[in-house]
């Protein structure tokens, strides 16, 4: 979903410009008290980087953690750039994407920014599409665990990964990797949770897609704001036949949202459950697509 234009300042308004910006990208993450997502962002940073060598990626965050979008969009104008893409590390269009990051914007002209900068969609789906880049990093996750077949010819583990636990669940960063995990006839697709109504369709239409490309049932619940919990589900999916459910993690990075799901899911005993998608290949090169694609909003000043 494409964020709104940004509100005028009392400095200026903020219009929209044909003129597309290039330059660096600036990936623009929630933030979280936990260090674990700061690293997984960071993860991201190297594998984009890796991706396009000729790119300048730079991470940025909206909360808890520096800097923030505007502190980066300032400094590449100090050092010469003319533009920048901003890509929002999220899975939902919802408060975050339609009004903190563009806050972030006007606020940083504000502070005297004056270069163009594109705003991308979100990783998530955009128009009732589901990337496949997307699901392809999902599978993955849950290709780690044992719990459903890889994909033919997946690109081997990245470099710089959030890590899968090699069986201890006690640390919530994914369980039962190889060849432990039976094969899954159900999925959960795990999500933070928000109210918006609209960004939770989204995520239904992802485990919708998810489950067509695996072939099995899933269904999408959440660690907060909204049900089914993560264990709901899985009792929803055994009442409708399913005997060995595995979760998918809807997660960008590891924290408290996503331990809360995962252990909601294991209390009700699921065969294995997935780590976030992190610094997944899939991932890197989504967030170029994103920034190829037609900006969701293009930003200057009048």
């Amino acid at each position: 979903m494409s964020t709104g234009p940004v509100a005028p300042t009392s400095t200026g308004p903020v219009a929209p410009t044909t003129a597309r910006p290039a330059g660096p990208i600036v990936l623009v993450a929630h933030g979280s008290r936990d260090p674990r997502a700061a690293s997984a962002t960071r993860a991201l940073v190297r594998a984009v980087q890796a991706e396009r060598p000729d790119a300048q990626v730079r991470a940025s965050f909206l909360d808890h953690t520096r800097p923030g979008p505007g502190q980066v969009l300032r400094a590449l104008e100090a050092a010469g750039h003319r533009g920048a893409a901003v890509v929002p590390l999220l899975l939902t269009a919802a408060y975050h994407g339609r009004v903190d990051i563009p806050g972030a914007i006007t606020a940083a002209r504000v502070a005297g920014l004056r270069m163009p900068v594109a705003v991308t969609d979100v990783l998530g789906p955009v128009g009732g599409v589901v990337d496949e880049l997307l699901l392809a990093g999902l599978r993955r996750r849950l290709a780690e665990t044992g719990a459903v077949p890889a994909e033919t010819g997946a690109v081997p583990a990245e470099t710089g990964a959030v890590p899968v636990d090699r069986g201890a669940a006690s640390t919530g960063v994914g369980s039962a990797p190889g060849p432990v995990a039976p094969a899954a006839d159900g999925i959960v697709l795990a999500a933070a949770g928000t109210r918006d109504e609209a960004a939770r369709r989204t995520v239904d239409e992802a485990a919708r897609a998810l489950g067509e490309l695996l072939d099995v049932p899933c269904l999408a619940a959440y660690a907060s704001a909204a049900p089914p919990t993560a264990g709901a589900a899985v009792a929803e999916l055994r009442e409708r036949g399913a005997r060995r459910v595995a979760v998918a993690a809807y997660f960008l990075a590891p924290g408290r949202l996503y331990e809360t799901a995962c252990a909601s899911a294991r209390a009700e005993g699921v065969v294995a459950v997935a780590a976030p998608l992190g610094a997944a290949p899939e991932l890197a090169r989504l967030v170029l697509a994103r920034v190829a694609a037609e900006p969701a909003a293009r930003y200057t000043r009048t």
